[in-house]
């Protein structure tokens, strides 16, 4: 699993804080899975928040914590919530749930999460999950240049069109509402193997790029008017299922 970084936002104003900010109503029960964005419309970092009685809990990945928590100080300006870091350990499973455990919101195949002191994860093959059902992971799928609509959010449960204003908001909706995606990530069948990052190519055309690979099958960014029949990334050869 990712190593991943609990934050905790607390003070009287942290949930209208972090609802003005987020792409999801962190306000339902239980784990809500949600980005926050720059106002272009780009992904900064996904993350799962869940609400306790005292504070808000951000689950992260490690690599993208420090930015995530230098960008909720640079919003704060002058409302009552303080950011910092907790010892909390992520477990995550498929198998039999911790008493404490929540079910992960993006898919039901993603089973469960939860929050204590000790890893309890179990041996379950995140690779071959993710790419069966296309849910892309922070810093391989999900970077700077992602428009998260064209990586599945809306699929995910990662962004509610209905909650109002936040930071991206108008670029999301006006791709939700006034646009026909032409671009995004699907899983993919694959024969060979080749790099994460590998260009795909549609005879000399740009078609795509290839990412997370599990047997005979991978998730892949492509452009749909193009990925049409078999196209090629290096020496494998790829084909929508």
């Amino acid at each position: 699993m990712t190593e991943r970084t609990i934050l905790a936002l607390t003070g009287t104003d942290r949930t209208e804080f972090l609802q003005g900010l987020v792409t999801n109503d962190i306000r339902r029960a239980g784990l809500v899975y949600g980005a926050l964005l720059t106002p272009q419309g780009k992904y900064i970092a996904d993350f799962f928040t869940l609400a306790q009685q005292d504070r808000i809990l951000i689950d992260v990945a490690a690599s993208h914590a420090p930015a995530l928590a230098q960008r909720l100080t640079m919003y704060r300006l002058r409302a009552d919530v303080q950011i910092g870091e907790t010892g909390l350990i992520v477990s995550r499973g498929t198998g039999e749930r911790p008493g404490d455990a929540l079910a992960d919101p993006r898919h039901p195949a993603l089973g469960w999460r939860s929050y204590g002191d000790a890893d309890l994860s179990d041996d379950t093959d995140w690779d071959a999950l993710r790419v069966a059902h296309c849910i892309p992971e922070t810093g391989v799928e999900l970077t700077s240049d992602t428009y998260i609509l064209e990586a599945g959010f809306e699929r995910l449960h990662g962004i509610d069109f209905r909650k109002g204003c936040y930071v991206g908001q108008e670029i999301a909706a006006r791709m939700k509402h006034k646009t026909e995606l032409r671009k995004g990530l699907r899983t993919v069948a694959i024969n060979g193997t080749a790099p994460i990052g590998t260009d795909i190519m549609a005879g000399d055309m740009p078609a795509g790029t290839l990412f997370t690979q599990s047997g005979d099958q991978a998730i892949a960014y492509l452009r749909f008017d193009r990925a049409v029949g078999a196209m090629a990334a290096q020496d494998a050869t790829i084909t929508l299922p």
